[in-house]
């Protein structure tokens, strides 16, 4: 009871939203990490609301917008070259895109590096049959309120945010993977 009322609290002291944040999904937590993933990831702002559109160019060459998948699920995974788990979390997904692509199942993976080149290499050595975009001027990476490396966000045929994910562990690899299953079956 002392851990609600505290972040009762801390929600009217002028903390950084990003603090108050983690600081809310520690306080809200006490089974342990898992449960504090889920919590953390089903807080997320954007969660119930519609996507924000964007167009940013592939490293394949040609521009991809957002609300051109409309009445597919998507799903963006937001990563970085230097990030060892983007990787595991960017091959499950190729494996699920290659499983539910003719299902409507849509995956974009946004690179937010400074470093161009370092993002190329890292592509090329993915091998991903999903697009590959790129942020530099970290946009598109504001308007999700990316925090955290990897972050996924699944959005449903209509447009909206449905969940967040905010790491690849490989038990939080199994929650996304049957959460997005149910959204491709809907």
């Amino acid at each position: 009871m002392q851990l609600f009322a505290l972040r009762g609290r801390l929600d009217r002291r002028p903390v950084g939203k990003a603090l108050r944040k983690f600081l809310g999904a520690v306080l809200l937590c006490g089974a342990g990490a898992g449960a504090c993933t889920a919590i953390a990831a089903d807080r997320h702002e954007l969660v119930g609301k519609p996507a924000p559109d964007f167009a940013l160019r592939s490293t394949s060459g040609p521009n991809l917008r957002l609300s051109e998948q409309r009445g597919d699920v998507v799903v963006l995974s937001f990563w970085s070259s230097r990030c060892n788990t983007c990787r595991t979390q960017l091959a499950e997904l190729d494996r699920l895109y290659g499983t539910y692509r003719p299902a409507g199942f849509v995956v974009f993976g946004i690179n937010v590096d400074d470093d161009a080149g370092a993002a190329l290499e890292f592509v090329r050595s993915q091998g991903a049959s999903f697009p590959m975009l790129v942020d530099p001027g970290k946009s598109v990476a504001r308007a999700y309120d990316i925090d955290a490396m990897p972050m996924l966000v699944a959005i449903d045929r209509f447009g909206k945010v449905r969940f967040v994910r905010r790491d690849d562990r490989r038990s939080s690899s199994v929650d996304y993977t049957s959460a997005l299953r149910r959204l491709i079956d809907e």
